[in-house]
Formats: structure tokens, sequence, C-alpha cells
């Protein structure tokens, strides 16, 4: 008799995870339950919830309903080393980090896996809604990563980070199903968090005031809001010339369409004033506190060094908008190696810079410094430290990090 492949699954408290486990077990698998506690201040998140005990709980009653062996891992330093500290210093550059990304890269499919692998698991499991495939190729064996069947569920996007290896001992169960048919399956099992509703903010913290989170360690500071007027010369930069080919385009005119908006000291007029740059992001319309402008204001750039918010008058404000973004050597990530674009090449996909964003069609450039993806309709919001996403079909292919 074949020994049964050993599998721990994230147990997360939440039904995803949940039905993600039972279906490896009908699967026949070997399964084990495995919490993992990545946070202890409880003092940034929202009124008297407690997210991780109540989740860590109900974790381990689905585990029992199962009949499955389960246990916790504090994994808060780790978590606080990759990610927290991540974050605090990229909003301090005045980049908008993703942490959920880089917490299935740095904690679920890396420390949470060696963990794993110390109890003997052949695989990991998550409850995420996304499908890997595999398909040999020169006489390899290639892992795919899809997107979920659930379209207003897929969150292959969150895991654009992953490699070979991480893909290769990863394991999505629910990833072909709906939502609802995974609450269905959770209420036939009578599982405690059939009903549970879908958790809200950062990647493993709960429902955080993001602000408070980010004044912990970034300080209030107050500087000025300025409004740029939209036939300023710089911001016709940001869009491909009418009629030209952008492959065709030199790097230099590329960078210029692709790199983040910046402003000369005296451009624009002052509306008011803010508590600190590092809070604002691209695109961010709430928390300027600005009134009487007719239209509503939207950050099109900020400044940390020189404590400035940079903004547009309206949603059409061509700073709002971009056909390009890029991504230096150092920051472009292939899930797909065999599809790599050497310098010079070029190559047609769909990209994504965010969560449940439609895709959109794009071409990516290799030069150089980096990667170029310029976009067929221009994008909103693109913000420094965000990751894009590119894609052939259901698959993704890779992802960066946008400069």
């Amino acid at each position: 008799m074949q020994k049964k492949k050993r599998v721990v699954v994230g147990l997360s408290g939440g039904v995803d995870s949940s039905v993600a486990a039972h279906l490896l077990l009908e699967q026949g698998y070997e399964v084990i339950g495995m919490f993992m506690k990545n946070w202890h201040d409880e003092s940034v998140t929202i009124s008297n919830e407690c997210p991780w005990m109540e989740d860590s709980t109900d974790a381990m009653l689905v585990a029992e309903k199962l009949g499955i062996p389960f246990q916790a891992i504090d994994l808060s330093l780790e978590y606080k080393d990759r990610i927290v500290d991540y974050m605090f210093a990229e909003y301090e550059a005045g980049r908008t980090p993703n942490p959920d990304i880089l917490c299935n890269r740095e904690i679920k499919f890396d420390i949470f896996l060696k963990a794993a692998e110390k109890l003997k698991a052949d695989y990991v499991a998550t409850g995420h809604y996304c499908q890997r495939a595999q398909i040999e190729k020169d006489g390899a064996t290639i892992y795919q990563l899809l997107a979920g069947a659930d379209a207003n569920k897929d969150q292959s996007y969150f895991l654009c980070q992953l490699d070979q290896l991480q893909l290769s001992k990863a394991l999505f169960p629910i990833g072909h199903l709906q939502k609802s048919q995974v609450r269905e399956i959770a209420k036939s099992l009578d599982l405690i968090t059939a009903d549970k509703k879908d958790s809200q903010g950062l990647c493993f913290i709960g429902k955080v005031r993001l602000p408070d989170f980010l004044q912990q360690q970034l300080k209030p500071k107050k500087g000025q809001i300025i409004a740029i007027p939209e036939d300023l010369p710089v911001l016709q930069n940001y869009a491909v010339p009418a009629g030209v080919d952008p492959e065709e385009l030199e790097e230099a005119d590329l960078e210029k369409m692709a790199l983040p908006l910046s402003f000369e000291p005296g451009q624009g007029k002052v509306l008011g004033e803010h508590n600190g740059a590092h809070f604002f992001t691209v695109g961010q319309r709430k928390g300027l506190k600005v009134g009487g402008t007719g239209k509503p204001i939207f950050v099109i750039t900020t400044d940390t060094r020189q404590n400035v918010i940079y903004t547009g008058l309206g949603e059409t404000h061509p700073g709002l908008l971009r056909s390009a973004l890029f991504v230096p050597n150092t920051d472009i990530h292939w899930i797909r190696e065999d599809l790599r674009l050497e310098i010079g090449a070029s190559a047609r996909y769909e990209a994504r810079i965010r969560y449940r964003q439609p895709l959109v069609g794009a071409l990516l450039i290799r030069k150089e410094k980096g990667l170029f993806v310029v976009f067929d309709t221009p994008q909103k919001g693109i913000a420094s430290g965000q990751f894009v996403a590119w894609y052939s079909g259901e698959e993704c292919i890779g992802s960066g990090t946008i400069a």
C-alpha cells in the first residue's frame, strides 16, 4: 500500500482554509492543520476585536471537527522583520507597499513551508482562490500559477512573487470552486467557520487603522498640499505619442513615461496642510481635508524628502494617469523562468497593478536598466512600491515592484 502524501494546511480560522483541509482529506492526503500567529499587538486593531485569538480558536475547532492534528506556530518575530519593518520603510520612502504579496512570498511559502518540512510534509496548502498546473517542457516539469475559477475572488495576484520551487510544494484545494460552493461545503460539514465573514485589513493583523499603525513609527509632520494645474508641460510626458509604436521609443523616452512624477519648487498652488507625506499614496482622495475646490482632489505624487503632497483636481487630471511603468532589473520576477525576456526583447501580455483590477493589454519591453510595461490604455494611480503582475490568459507569468 502506497504511503499517503502529507500536507500541512495553513488553517487561518476562516472558511476557505477550513474547506481546503476537508478537500485534502477527501483526496486521500494525510493532513495536519497549522495556525500561524504573526501578530501580538492588539492596540491598533479596531474596537474590542482580538482577531488572532478568535481565529486560532476557530482553526482548532475546525481541526477537531475534521479529526486532524492541529498545532499553532508563532512567527511574529519573522513577520515583524520581513513584513512590518518593510511596510514602515516603504511608506517612509513615499512608496506604497503590498504586505499581502510579501506575506505569501516570505511567510506562508517560506518560513511556514520550512516549518511544514520539519514535520516531513510533502506540501503546504492554503485557502487561496487560485490554481496550480504543470506542463512538461524540454524534459523538465514547469509549474503554472493560474487564476481561480471564481473571477470575483481570484487571488493569483497575491501569489505573483512565488517561484518554481515554492509552487512545486504548494496546493490550492479550493481554486476550482466558487465562493458560494465553498460556503455550502462548510455548512454541510457543520463547520464553525461556515458563515464567518471574510477577513479584512492587513495580512494576519486583522482590521487595522492604517494611519494608527503607521504612526507607531512614522511621526506626524506638517507640510504643504499643492494643486498642480492640468496644463503643466511635464504632464504631457506620461502618454505614448500619437501614432508612435512603443517599441520604437528610446530608453530615455520610456523612462520619461514610466518614472514617477516630480515637480519643481514653486509649481502649483498651495491648498492647505497635511500631517505627513508618508501617510499618503498616489490616487488617494480621502484624508486630505481640503474643501472649496469645486472638484474632488487626488494625490498625484508625494515628495517625502520635502514633505510635500502634489494633487490634481478631478478624476481626469492627467497627473493621475500614466501609460507606462518601470521595474528595475533587481525587482523583475518570472514565475515562468522559461519565458524570461532578454535585453532588447518584447512580448505582449495582460497586466494589473492591484487586486481585482481588470487585466489590461500591455507591451513588456526589456531594456538595459530593466523592464518597461506600456499599457494599451493609461492606468490610474500607479504608485511606486506596488506590484505589477502580467498574465497570458489565466496564467500569471511574472511580476515586479514598480519603481
